[in-house]
């Protein structure tokens, strides 16, 4: 797995490119610290080339909600597959993370 962080003005974006496992986990996490540890109020996640999603993957999402809540910072998804999507769906965290289809959406939602 490979992450990426770059800035489009106010928006943080980080891609991910691969499979988010256990041992990938760690990656993402510090991904997602260092991008909220630079004040940003826009963190957008580019899942569109994220093949699949481990618990801990799904651990470093959930862990990092209130981190957002707590710094004012909104976290939405985008680009997301339906395989991808149905473990958020059935793990309920469609209704605790914002996921839309393009990047344009997850602009527009976060602005």
């Amino acid at each position: 797995m490979q992450v990426q962080h770059d800035k489009e003005g106010v928006f943080h974006i980080i891609s991910i490119d691969g499979e988010v496992d256990a041992s990938s986990s760690i990656i993402l996490d510090n991904a997602l610290e260092k991008a909220l540890t630079t004040p940003t109020k826009h963190l957008l996640i580019d899942c569109s080339r994220l093949s699949y999603i481990s618990s801990p993957g799904i651990g470093v999402f959930t862990s990092r909600i209130e981190d957002c809540e707590k710094v004012g910072t909104k976290l939405v998804l985008f680009g997301v597959s339906d395989k991808v999507y149905n473990v958020f769906r059935l793990l309920g965290l469609d209704q605790l993370i914002q996921i839309v289809k393009t990047k344009e959406e997850a602009k527009n939602l976060a602005a």
